[in-house]
Order: structure tokens, then sequence, then C-alpha cells
């Protein structure tokens, strides 16, 4: 063997170990290899995402963290033409995750000038909980923020909300909390209806609401969100507004 082949020989093999580094590297960072090795539930994460109010670069997604959940992780596709159900596509991003609404829900806060694939998941009774995937459209189709919104009091302090589609009607569900003056959760519902009234749930489809929450003070002030979501949990519509019941 030549000195010159032998330096090629010796390039090609750094070369392979390099790409063989990079590919260990990235098997063990991809959801593939995180559902391989537990028990999962599909399907079993409540998680949407949005863009953001102030930068039109960011993605905001949200997750409701049942109690007990532990190991909060985001996963995300390099683009948006791949299988989105094949999880060899999601590589973990390692970012926490930070409050929301003092912590009922968690969101991670992601920089991106592509759109792409998410997936959430939390282990939960040494199961792995994953989410469906969520679309991320906030170049194509961003979020709409409004505080449009029909707020009807009766006596009761039980008012009724009501609302209309924006930009985009293809909203497949609509999330409404109440919070308090303190960003604190009183009541997570989820309805196919553009109408909630608190706190009845004749037309709740979800609930996520812990315990029954208190009567609404008529002396005190509080906020309404809402967000409709579209079926691949794009939140097309963020509704924000304060009331007094």
């Amino acid at each position: 063997m030549t000195k010159t082949n032998y330096i090629v020989l010796v390039l090609c093999c750094i070369l392979y170990a390099c790409d063989n580094g990079e590919n260990t590297i990235q098997l063990e960072n991809s959801l593939a290899s995180l559902v391989n090795a537990n028990e999962i539930e599909i399907d079993n994460v409540i998680a949407c995402a949005s863009a953001s109010k102030s930068d039109q670069n960011t993605v905001i997604t949200y997750v409701y963290p049942r109690p007990g959940a532990t190991d909060i992780r985001y996963y995300e596709t390099s683009r948006i033409d791949v299988d989105k159900d094949n999880y060899k596509n999601y590589m973990h991003i390692d970012i926490e995750s930070s409050d929301f609404f003092s912590g009922y829900l968690k969101k991670f806060t992601r920089s991106t000038t592509e759109e792409k694939w998410v997936i959430i998941t939390f282990f939960e009774e040494s199961k792995l909980h994953l989410s469906n995937p969520i679309r991320l459209k906030h170049i194509t189709k961003p979020t709409e923020f409004t505080d449009e919104l029909t707020i009807t009091t009766g006596a009761e302090a039980m008012p009724s909300f009501s609302w209309n589609d924006g930009f985009f009607d293809d909203n497949n569900i609509y999330f409404q909390v109440i919070s308090n003056t303190n960003n604190e959760l009183l009541s997570g519902t989820y309805t196919f209806q553009k109408q909630f009234q608190y706190y009845k749930l004749e037309n709740v489809v979800l609930n996520i609401t812990q315990g029954i929450p208190p009567p609404l003070d008529p002396m005190n002030s509080y906020n309404f969100t809402l967000m409709g979501v579209s079926e691949d949990n794009w939140v097309n519509l963020l509704i924000e507004k304060n009331f007094t019941p």
C-alpha cells in the first residue's frame, strides 16, 4: 500500500466513524428511541401551539401536565414535508418549559423560521404519553389575537361567553379558560360550540378543571381566554378579555 493510499484509507475511516457517530447521536435523540424503550399511550397529552403576538418567528406550544406528569419533553421534525406519524423524524429539543396560568399549564417557546411538526411527551405512572402531532403554521396561518367577544352577565354571576371565528374558519374545538387577576386558572373547558357559560357543563366535551371551581364574585374582575384550535392542533384564534361577572 502506498503512502497516498494509506492516507486516503485513514481519512475514509475517520469520515465513516464521524458519520456513524452523528447517526448514533441522532438515533438516541429521536422520539423513536424513547418510544421503543417504553410502554406508550398515544393521543393522551393535551397540547397545541400558537404563534407569538410579538414575534413572527416565535412559536408557543402549550401542554396540560396532568397531576403526576414528569419529564415533559419537546420533539420536533426538521421540516414540514415529512411523515408526521414516523417517530424517527422527531428529534428532542432541549428547551425548558415555563409556567402558564401559574403553572396549571406549561408552555415551550421556540424560535424558528420554518414550519414543522411537534410532539410533546411526558411520563405518568411509568408510561410514556404522547400528544398528537402539532402542525406549526406561524408563517402560513399566523394566529389571530383579538378581544372580540360577547359576554352576557346575570344575577347569579354565571356569565355566558360567545364568539365568532376569525380569519380562519377551520377550528375544530374551542378551549376556554377563566382565570383570576393573579392569573390562576379557575376553570378549563373545551367545547365544539362557540359558546360557554361558567360553570355549566352541558356543552363541554373535555374538562381539565381540577375540582369544583369557586363562584365568581361580582365585586372582582376576571380574565377570559379562548383558543380556537384546528384539527392538527394549531391555534387559529386567541381571544383574551377582562370582565366583571
